[in-house]
């Protein structure tokens, strides 16, 4: 099944998910229909809130982005409960965007190594180092678990300017391939 998704305006973009354990209901089924949401949508990862699902639960399929990145070739993963314990070097620069928000891409800047704790699928614990790119999708992604946007890193002057866009998407005025869910 594929989820619609939240667009930016949609309230459960800003709640932080709660945790899930392994009884959560239909959790295989919901990470299939993630998976399938995320590829339809054309994106590289996708939370729980963009499929309105106030949870912290995202998957990441970083393979398309493996001709800049080797490691990428084969990074499918599922996330679950992830909290970030360590965020380390110089932040760089990289243009994001994102499917809740539609038609805006901007320069974010990020830490490019990242220490996370997660659950994955089968609800086995990994405690792993990741970098780069891969790093900047899972920080992405999990900014999403926590009720923050792309949009919240820029600069203020950034986000002055882009109010007016921001504010056309939250009432719907968007031309995507997707399904999509408004303000609830």
């Amino acid at each position: 099944m594929i989820y619609p998704i939240t667009i930016y305006g949609n309230p459960v973009l800003r709640k932080v998910g709660k945790d899930i354990d392994k009884n959560y209901k239909n959790l295989a089924q919901v990470v299939e229909n993630m998976f399938e949401t995320m590829y339809q949508s054309d994106g590289v990862g996708l939370a729980g809130p963009q499929a309105n699902l106030s949870i912290k639960l995202f998957v990441i399929d970083a393979s398309p982005m493996g001709e800049e990145d080797e490691k990428l070739k084969n990074f499918k993963k599922v996330f679950i409960n992830a909290k970030i314990t360590e965020e380390t070097g110089e932040g760089w620069n990289f243009n994001e965007g994102c499917i809740s928000v539609p038609g805006i891409r901007e320069d974010v800047k990020r830490k490019p190594k990242i220490k996370l704790e997660y659950y994955d699928e089968n609800f086995n614990f990994h405690d792993e180092y990741f970098e780069g790119i891969a790093a900047r999708v899972i920080q992405h992604e999990y900014d999403h678990t926590q009720g923050v946007l792309f949009t919240d890193r820029l600069s203020p002057l950034k986000r002055r300017l882009l109010k007016g866009k921001l504010n056309t998407i939250s009432k719907g005025k968007i031309k995507v391939s997707y399904k999509t869910i408004l303000n609830k």
